[in-house]
């Protein structure tokens, strides 16, 4: 045998010992962290503490500054570094109790609370008659009954003809009963939406002109379409309270109202405006030790509204990336690349926190090799995009690879996808031409009963499918450290727009908030 052939034949002799402890290794680290995640989970303490205990994280509020807090104080114990990082200020506000009454034609508390950064009501609260909005001919019309709403609380929403959703009705009305519900509402949001357009207001002007008309204050119902779910944003008023009512009682004071029975309410809302406070990104470094200046990240938006606790929107993706970072300290302290948490403030504005980060941190986005981030509910995940990277489908099938089949089976990938310009905090990255990744989630009726919604509360977390999501971007995480090579950012030629005919292009940086809620 020619002598080159012997040492070659030799050379991979050695090598079969070196890749057979490198995937022992591979197999034993993979393995602990998901006996770890299934027999020692963290995730029902970590998401009691954040939305029973810290409660809902408003940008701006003292709930999120003691979730900033409590997060560097968790990662220290688990031997993690940890800062908060400010990237800008914002209005600080903290909510108080919110109390609503109806006091006429009969007695009964009603539920409701006012919306974010809502001025308050005075000490006891105001007692006030309910108004609705009349139908009105033209602008003239309006502005004449606006001076009758001095003293008096008026409500903004059109009226539900059903407090059902359309499941419900789909299961037990007559095809035909289904129909002409779903006529009558119709009919009943266009003549509102036509009405409002003959005041010469709009939805967010009118609120302004009855203030200034010395409305005593504004209740709305923004139905979710679910059973006893509303929407919860902010309030868009300097003065006068905003509060939000449950359909059921929102339509029975408008019906009272309409029938001439003038209903009565006591409202007391208490709330503090804090002046400018600051806002702040959490972030967690596991340093790596042989690619240190390349990183993978853990994302998830810290911040939500306040209507529930902020539990699936976004706790448990919070959670998410908190776990994996304790079960990669513990099984893999040693990455050989730089593992960052981020937990992002203000995403629900606007993914400032993100995109503030990645306009401070070049370097980091310069050295990304992935980010994951969890966002859109408590379902194990079943989406991944390759967001329009050309060699996405090379890099994510082998992290893949080992993730246990239970889990891998559940999701449809999509290579090599479209870049999104927004929706989530992955999106600030994929915007710099980095690889981000949103690893999305089963609905679990997500858009009607949790997402911004009063009933975001810890009872909707489904803790075995988070689990599950734990272990995927935990390995996911593991295997782009140990990956030899470094992701490339080549962009896919992107396909015209069936909607404007033009071809896409990659989405633009945002610009991030850093003094927001003036």
């Amino acid at each position: 045998m020619p002598r080159i052939l012997v040492l070659a034949y030799l050379c991979i002799l050695l090598m079969i010992p070196a890749r057979f402890a490198v995937a022992q290794a591979q197999q034993e680290t993979i393995g602990a962290i998901i006996q770890e995640a299934n027999e020692n989970s963290q995730l029902e303490y970590l998401a009691h503490q954040l939305t029973d205990v810290i409660g809902p994280r408003l940008v701006g509020t003292p709930q999120m500054q003691n979730a900033h807090d409590w997060a560097v104080e968790q990662f220290g114990q688990w031997g993690i570094e940890a800062e908060n990082q400010q990237f800008g200020t914002w209005r600080g506000w903290e909510r108080g109790i919110t109390h609503i009454d109806l006091i006429s034609p009969r007695v009964v508390s009603l539920e409701g609370q006012q919306l974010a950064w809502s001025p308050a009501t005075p000490e006891g609260g105001v007692d006030g008659e309910i108004v609705i909005i009349p139908k009105i001919e033209n602008r003239e019309q309006f502005e004449e009954w606006l001076a009758s709403v001095k003293g008096k609380f008026v409500l903004i929403s059109p009226p539900q003809i059903t407090g059902r959703p359309d499941y419900n009705w789909q299961e037990f009305a007559t095809e035909a009963s289904f129909e002409k519900m779903k006529a009558e509402r119709e009919a009943m949001e266009k003549a509102w939406d036509e009405n409002l357009e003959r005041t010469g207001f709009n939805s967010r002007t009118l609120q302004t002109a009855l203030e200034g008309a010395g409305a005593l204050g504004l209740l709305q119902s923004r139905w979710s379409r679910g059973f006893g779910v509303n929407k919860i944003f902010s309030a868009r008023t300097d003065k006068i309270p905003v509060i939000d009512l449950a359909l059921e009682d929102y339509g029975m004071l408008y019906r009272m109202a309409e029938y001439g029975d003038k209903p009565v309410i006591r409202v007391n809302a208490q709330s503090k405006d804090l002046g400018r406070v600051p806002t702040f990104n959490t972030i967690a470094t596991i340093p790596g030790t042989e690619k240190p200046d390349e990183y993978i990240i853990l994302s998830a938006h810290y911040d939500s509204w306040d209507g529930g606790t902020g539990a699936t929107d976004n706790a448990t993706g919070s959670i998410t990336m908190m776990e994996t970072a304790r079960i990669l300290k513990k099984h893999y302290p040693n990455p050989k690349r730089t593992i960052i948490v981020g937990l992002w403030g203000s995403e629900e504005q606007g993914l400032n926190g993100s995109s503030a980060f990645v306009e401070d941190n070049p370097e980091i986005v310069d050295g990304l090799q992935a980010l994951f981030n969890q966002d859109n509910g408590t379902g194990r995940v079943v989406r991944i995009s390759g967001q329009g990277f050309l060699h996405s489908y090379a890099f994510i099938q082998r992290w893949l690879e080992p993730v246990p089949e239970d889990i891998k089976g559940e999701i449809e990938t999509d290579f090599p996808g479209r870049p999104s310009g927004g929706g989530s905090d992955y999106a600030s990255f994929v915007a710099a031409g980095a690889p981000g990744f949103s690893l999305s989630s089963l609905s679990w009726s997500y858009w009607n009963y949790t997402w911004h919604t009063n009933r975001d509360t810890y009872d909707k977390i489904v803790f075995d499918d988070v689990r599950g999501n734990v272990i995927l971007t935990a390995i996911l995480t593991y295997m782009a450290s140990e990956d030899p090579e470094s992701f490339p950012r080549d962009k896919a030629e992107l396909p015209v727009s069936r909607r404007t005919g033009v071809q896409m292009e990659w989405p633009e940086p945002r610009t991030p908030n850093r003094e927001g809620g003036n």
